[in-house]
């Protein structure tokens, strides 16, 4: 009877590292990708203290470079053993890309658009702060179209045969948006201020 053939422990022992080194390497890229995201992040956001004036800039050249590294560094059919380790990151990557397509064109963004804009938490658009945002300066017209297009997104996912999932909790989230902006919509319409804005006025471009 033969003895256990130790050279087969060696390789995997081998692969092994090598697997490990790979997601080291994956985790520093992450490091650095969550960085960016959140400084363009920090810079979006700058819309909720000023809802009338520019839609901010932000560059994503830097995220589309770091998301380049990450597909040179993970095999094809690999993908999804190691998509844990940036799936956050990249989720917010793309809300960043939803937030300001909306911002700028007052609706939702296309496939395409996302993957031309990265290189390669869409529900969360954050419409009931910016509508709460707009009216503390006298934006009575904005929260009006936020709720057409909140309510319209949320027609279209009552479509979808939705589990108990991600995507069914922020589902129910955009269920949140309604309501809130609902009540904002509400308070102007009872205050009669929807009167002192020219109607479907439109946001600013930034510079």
């Amino acid at each position: 009877m033969s003895g256990v053939d130790l050279k087969f422990f060696s390789e995997v022992q081998v692969a092994l590292e090598k697997e490990a080194d790979r997601k080291d390497e994956i985790r520093i890229k992450v490091r650095e990708f969550d960085r960016q995201v959140r400084q363009l992040a920090a810079v979006l956001n700058g819309v909720h203290a000023d809802p009338s004036g520019p839609v901010p800039e932000i560059d994503f050249t830097e995220v589309q470079a770091t998301l380049r590294h990450f597909a040179a560094l993970i095999p094809g059919d690999h993908f999804h053993k190691y998509y844990d380790l940036w799936s956050r990151q990249v989720q917010q990557a793309v809300f960043l890309v939803v937030f300001r397509h909306y911002l700028v064109h007052e609706e939702l963004v296309t496939i395409p658009v996302i993957e031309t804009t990265l290189g390669g938490k869409i529900l969360n658009t954050c419409t009931s702060r910016l509508a709460v945002n707009a009216v503390t300066v006298g934006d009575y017209q904005r929260p009006l179209r936020l709720s057409k297009f909140i309510k319209d997104l949320s027609a279209g996912f009552q479509m979808l045969n939705l589990k108990n999932d991600i995507i069914r909790k922020r589902f129910d989230g955009i269920k949140y948006d309604v309501k809130k902006i609902e009540e904002v919509v509400y308070d102007i319409t009872l205050r009669g201020l929807q009167q002192n804005e020219q109607p479907n006025k439109k946001p600013k471009l930034s510079e």
